[in-house]
Parts: C-alpha cells; structure tokens; sequence
C-alpha cells in the first residue's frame, strides 16, 4: 500500500458535522470527508442539480422502459404494466430512503462499501465492505456493458427499419457489428468522461432535460399518430397469459413481469459516488438518490400509460419476425406512424430520441463507475490498485475512466458465443447491484442498530422499519427473478441469473478467503497527518 497510514478510514470518521454557512460550504465538505479518513482530490463543484441529473440519466425512464418493455407485454401485459410499476416503484423508493439516510452520514465516493465498513466495525467490516464492493463493482460495470449493447441494438434496428424492415429486406447487422457499434460507443464515453466534471455536469443536466421532455413528447405523441388505439379497459385490466413460453398461473407471470420496472429503476446510488465531487453532499447526495427515484416513478407511469394505448396486436408486437425484429418499442413507434402517414419515418425519429437518452445513460453510468472504482481502488481492494485511482491535471480518475471502458466491452464480448451467457452476466446488473444496495442497509438496522449515528438528512425513528422493509423488498426480487422464465427447462430457456450472481459471491467469499484478508482492512485514510 503507498498510504502512509495503515489505518482504517472507516474508523477515522466520527458524528461530528461542521456548521455550514453560504460562504464555507466546500469548506464544510472537505473537513467532513477529511473526518472520514479521506482528503479532497476531485473538484468539488457539483450542485443539487447537477447531482440530481447524473442520477436521473443514469435511472433514464426512457432506456430501461424501452429495451425491457417486451418483458412486460410477455409476462402479463397491460395489467402487469400499468400496475407493476407503481408497486416497484414505492419499494424501490423504500430502498432509497434508507441508502439516502447511510449516504447522508457518510457522503464519500465509495458509497456502499464504505457505509458497510463503516456500520459493522473492526471485527466484520473489512469483510463486508470486501463483499458488498465487488458486488457493487461488478454490478455497475454490468449495467454500463447493458446499457451500451442495447444502444448497439437500437442502432442496428433502426438501420433495419430505415432500409426497409425485417420484411421488406432490410439490412441486418451480424453479432459482430453490433459488438463494434458497442465498442465504438464505449469509446466516444470514456473520451467524454476525461473531460473535466464541469463538462458532465452539463452533460448530465441535458439528459436530464432530455429524458423529461423526451417521455413527454413520446407518451402524447404515439397514441396520438396511431390509427387504431387501445381501448381504456385493454389497457387497465387486459392481463395477458399467452406468453408463450409454457408459463402459468397469473401470480407467477405478474412477478417474471415486475423485471422490466425493477431493471429501469436502479442505478441510483450514482448520487452516493458523485458526493466527493458534490457540493453540501452530505444532504445533497440523498436528496439526489430521493428525487431521481420519485421523478422517475411518475414520469415512468405516464409513458408507460401513454405507450399502452398504441398496443393493438401483443402477439404479433413480440414475434421475431414483425419489421423490428422483435424490438417491442421499435415496432410500435414504426407502425404508430405508418398506420397513419403510410410509412414509418416518425417512428424512425422517435427511436432517434430513445437513442440519445440512452447514450446520455451510458455516459453517466461510466461517470459512476469510474468513481467506485476509483474510491475502491484508493482503498487498496483491487490488482494494480496505485494505478486506476490516480487523478490527472483536471481532478478527474482517467485511469478508472478507461478500465471501465475495457472491462464493459469485454463483459459484452461474451454475446459473440452465446446470449444465453452475455444475459446471466448483465443480470447482475439489477440482482448483484440490488444485493449490493441492501447489504449496508441490513448491517445498519441490525449490527449498527445502536451505534448508527445519522447526518442532516435521517429518517428518524422510522430508519429502522423502513430499512427492513427494504431489506425484505430485496431479498424477496432476489428469489422472483431467480425463477425459470420458459418450460420446458433447457440450456437455452434456463434462467442463468442465479448461476452469475452465485458464481460472483463464490468468487468474492473466495478471494476473501485464501487472499484478501490477510491484507485488506477495509477504506483507508490518505491523509499523510
């Protein structure tokens, strides 16, 4: 370790919270983060907003609802839809609340494994801070590897629908150019976030606005274009079993259709890595996981509500062969428009918009990244560790930046070989980040329960409750999505899910094991006195 103190960080921190005033707010900052063993080395100047909106973008109502919005026609349609998303949406909030409260006490850009070090001690918290960091690692460089592959595909279908569609002989790319939009994308993102964070602010205050404005125009528009619309009784009570893939019992097929609510709505402790570089962070961080949680709740239910109405056909919406390809969003944006105009060029440019949101999703997602790995690496957890958490000249980690970059283009090479495989490995993107979001929040109401000292923002005499429902919340989405998606069970219809995040905690415990804790004690302090 090149730290010239071998001490825990997480024991340096104490309840202490300077007195803030309008003039000394960054100075307010930085001797709360020097309490937590750490001293300033990015530039902190990210306000309320600016938090917020590398956040939201990261939440982006417009990636998560259009590339899973097939999960959700399939596996109960309209009902689980319209219905499953406010559900999921008040546990997830749930689960914000109580990551809002530990952030708020403990404003660093490890976020979660600090918080665990932090809540379970000298004893169980280098453990646990191990584990829940490789969890939370691992899971957001699976959301930056997902979320630039589906752009890759929407890129690839809209190519096939502007040359005709899968049925009138349209251009269909190969696995192998999509994997090379994906690395092209991931390249553009990574040269984007080497710029200073003063650029991504900007950057992520646009996507913000994007995504508003953009689930705004989408939801009026569609079902307005479209000729033949759903009627009111369709779209609130139609629950759709023939999904085709030997699935029954309406209980079951609701729950397999909660997926596409749960992938879109995460993503949001962004705000807890962003707090280093965030003014007042320890009330704007959680104020940040909070808001972009809420806003997308509400927005996220009058798309999906205005999407809805433009469904007429749900089998022939999710067949491979319609002139989408499969692409649910795609076909019913394209036929939204040829039914009324006689071709699908509107639809065309709607994609257009859902794909930028996606491309400010996946620029953001890599802003996160980069700072967990560059707070985690600071902290001596990974190979090389000296090398991805150095800062350059304009305060940004380039080095985290570029691992990123790499480690989610390799990640998405595992689709040259099989989907069935690059699937298992981005699931850890909802479960494995999920299991990483709920870890400190299980030690705070249970180990910490007593010693747990809040900062500004607390839930008061509440946490407690509100932490286990969260607790419970995962645990119970950890088993649903575990379930076999398709009977009868084959390699191919296998849910893989619980293979990827079982192998990520054997290899975790593991490393631990016969490694990691003869040298790891949990956040260090780099403060040289």
């Amino acid at each position: 370790m090149e730290n010239p103190i071998q001490i825990s960080a997480a024991d340096a921190g104490g309840p202490y919270y300077p007195l803030r005033n309008h003039d000394d707010v960054s100075v307010s900052d930085d001797s709360r983060l020097n309490q937590l063993g750490y001293k300033q080395e990015l530039s902190r100047s990210l306000s309320a907003i600016a938090n917020f909106s590398v956040t939201f973008s990261i939440v982006s109502i417009l990636t998560g609802l259009t590339t899973t919005y097939g999960t959700g026609l399939r596996y109960g349609g309209p009902l689980t839809i319209i219905y499953g998303w406010p559900i999921v949406g008040v546990f997830t909030l749930i689960v914000g609340l109580s990551m809002a409260e530990i952030c708020s006490a403990y404003p660093t850009s490890g976020g979660l494994y600090f918080w665990s070090a932090k809540l379970c001690g000298k004893h169980w918290g280098p453990f646990a801070s191990w584990l829940t960091g490789w969890f939370n690692i691992v899971g957001q460089w699976a959301v930056t590897t997902s979320v630039d592959y589906s752009l890759a595909q929407l890129i690839q279908v809209i190519v096939l629908l502007s040359t005709g569609g899968k049925n009138g002989g349209g251009y269909e790319a190969s696995k192998y150019v999509v994997i090379a939009i994906h690395g092209g994308i991931l390249l553009v993102h990574a040269i984007l976030n080497s710029l200073p964070i003063s650029w991504l602010s900007l950057f992520g205050q646009l996507a913000a606005a994007w995504n508003l404005i953009g689930v705004l125009v989408l939801m009026v528009l569609i079902p307005t274009v479209a000729k033949e619309k759903a009627s009111t009784e369709f779209v609130f009570t139609y629950f759709n079993t023939d999904n085709g893939e030997g699935i029954n019992g309406k209980a079951y097929i609701f729950v397999l259709g909660l997926l596409m609510s749960q992938y879109t709505l995460t993503g949001y402790d962004a705000s807890a890595h962003m707090t280093e570089e965030t003014k007042n962070a320890d009330m704007n961080g959680p104020k940040g996981i909070i808001s972009s949680i809420g806003i997308s709740i509400v927005f996220g239910w009058v798309f999906l509500l205005g999407i809805t109405f433009a469904v007429t056909d749900i089998p022939y919406l999710l067949s491979d062969d319609n002139d989408a390809g499969g692409y649910v969003i795609a076909e019913i944006f394209y036929l939204a428009f040829k039914s009324r105009y006689g071709n699908g060029v509107g639809g065309i440019i709607c994609l257009g918009v859902v794909g930028v949101a996606i491309f400010f999703c996946g620029m953001s997602s890599m802003t996160s990244n980069s700072r967990m790995v560059y707070a985690f690496s600071r902290d001596g957890a990974m190979p090389l560790s000296s090398f991805w958490h150095k800062v350059n000249k304009q305060e940004v980690p380039i080095n985290a930046v570029w691992l990123s970059s790499f480690i989610a283009f390799c990640m998405a090479l595992t689709s040259l070989g099989s989907l069935v495989a690059f699937d298992a490995m981005v699931s850890i993107a909802t479960i494995g980040l999920y299991i990483a979001y709920a870890l400190p929040i299980f030690f705070r109401v249970t180990l910490a329960r007593k010693s747990f000292i809040p900062g500004p923002f607390n839930l008061g005499r509440y946490g407690i409750l509100i932490g286990w429902v969260a607790v419970l919340w995962v645990a119970i989405i950890s088993v649903l999505f575990s379930l076999p998606v398709a009977y009868p069970i084959t390699e191919q219809t296998l849910n893989y899910t619980p293979v990827a995040v079982g192998g990520l905690l054997i290899l975790t415990v593991s490393s631990w094991i016969f490694s990691a804790r003869h040298w790891f004690i949990g956040p260090i302090t780099n403060i040289d006195s």
